[in-house]
């Protein structure tokens, strides 16, 4: 067959791979935010809480839930189509800016 694969033949690769890896992926993204979010609920309340310590830490779980939300959608996006729909400029920009922001409350807090 001159070193051609069935899959190459047939038109390309398999379609159920690469959602199933952008799934996790978004899975351990929303996971490692959880604990970003938790450790910095943890850094504002060691020691007491104080006003600026707890609006930081309303920031940081508004933040994971914005990202949780951004993610669940892309996730049933993947499970409901054999072939998922590009992910919207509209969903990669928040998803970006809340893991930032998210980074930037959590690095407050620590420091």
């Amino acid at each position: 067959m001159g070193g051609v694969t069935a899959g190459a033949e047939s038109g390309g690769r398999d379609p159920g791979l690469q959602p199933e890896r952008t799934r996790l992926a978004w899975r351990r993204t929303t996971l490692s935010a959880a604990v970003a979010t938790v450790l910095a609920l943890k850094a504002a309340l060691h020691g007491g809480p104080t006003a600026a310590g707890v609006l930081t830490s309303a920031v940081c779980c508004a933040l994971w839930l914005g990202l949780l939300g951004v993610a669940h959608s892309r996730v049933r996006a993947l499970t409901t189509a054999p072939r998922p729909p590009v992910l919207a400029p509209r969903q990669a920009t928040a998803a970006v800016l809340c893991a930032l922001a998210l980074a930037v409350c959590a690095a407050v807090l620590v420091l």
